[in-house]
């Protein structure tokens, strides 16, 4: 948090562009422009900029306020959040949801017509963005369909849930290729393991075997990979909202860069950070429950036999 603290600031600092001329416009004097940023505090030393920023960050959990609305940035990105918030969780268990059973039917058909069409089928959603995605969805299922609104979040009784859906499912197409191709592989690795072998020649139901001891097996690298892909996933939902017209922390972001609103920049992508470390966060505790080994304080058998015998 305190590198992209740091890296915030100063990267924000080198793009081109006054933020005093760009709020006041083309007519804006040289005198007015001065004024401003003198009241907006841009001609200080760029230490003391710095110096006051991560005060108020740590202090206030806040960047400033907006320098072209003077609404604390606080304020607005709470007021945007839920909508990507919305979005994020939606689109997790939508690529769950088409990454585990796809995984699993070319797993348990190895080198018949299925799994290669799943093999195939990640390759072809990797090469193609999500604003592309987005678009298709569009034409297919809110034009064609008109199944789903195209743009903006209604209001009625389910409607936020279908005008956030397919937003949803466009960043879930694009982050479930690389989980369809993780699972499916570890799933094969768990599969031919001997310990699989002995619990079949023992006659446990395959059911049992599959969804108890395989799927909970190949679980955890697969859960790994989508934790790392959570800055991937919060960065196409951020693009996602600008093609199908929601107003979320997207749509703040791109205005704010446009107008050189620095506090909110920052604000926004400190909030990105914060949600990547709490999801990184999140996946290390659901892998301490699959896997015994990696809670804090356990150890191996081998390690804990070995620590025995030298303390006698």
């Amino acid at each position: 948090m305190l590198g992209v603290v740091v890296a915030v600031f100063f990267l924000l600092r080198m793009v081109p562009g006054d933020p005093a001329a760009m709020i006041l416009g083309e007519r804006a004097t040289p005198e007015s422009v001065a004024q401003l940023r003198a009241q907006l505090g841009l001609d200080q030393p760029l230490w003391r900029q710095f110096t006051d920023f991560a005060v108020q960050v740590a202090t206030r959990f806040d960047t400033g306020d907006s320098l072209v609305t003077g609404v604390p940035t606080r304020d607005l990105i709470l007021a945007k959040a839920p909508v990507s918030l919305g979005i994020v969780v939606l689109a997790v268990a939508l690529a769950v949801l088409i990454a585990v059973p796809l995984a699993l039917a070319a797993a348990l058909r190895r080198d018949s017509w299925v799994d290669h069409a799943v093999r195939v089928l990640p390759a072809v959603g990797m090469g193609m963005p999500l604003f592309w995605i987005g678009l298709l969805l569009i034409i297919v299922f809110g034009v064609q369909l008109r199944w789903f609104p195209v743009g903006g979040v209604g209001s009625g009784p389910g409607e936020p849930l279908r005008s956030l859906f397919l937003p949803a499912l466009a960043v879930a197409l694009g982050m479930a290729p690389p989980l369809i191709r993780s699972l499916r592989a570890q799933l094969l690795e768990v599969l031919g393991a001997d310990f699989v072998t002995t619990l079949r020649a023992a006659r446990v139901p395959e059911r049992r075997i599959l969804w108890r001891h395989v799927v909970r097996g190949a679980a955890l690298p697969t859960l790994t990979l989508l934790s790392v892909n959570t800055a991937y996933l919060i960065g196409g939902t951020l693009v996602v909202e600008k093609v199908f017209g929601i107003d979320g922390l997207g749509t703040l972001l791109f205005q704010s860069i446009g107008s050189r609103d620095f506090p909110v920049v920052q604000g926004v992508a400190l909030t990105c950070a914060v949600l990547v470390v709490l999801v990184t966060t999140l996946a290390g505790v659901l892998a301490a429950l699959l896997d015994p080994r990696l809670r804090v304080g356990e150890q191996p058998e081998a390690t804990r036999s070995a620590a025995e015998g030298a303390a006698r």
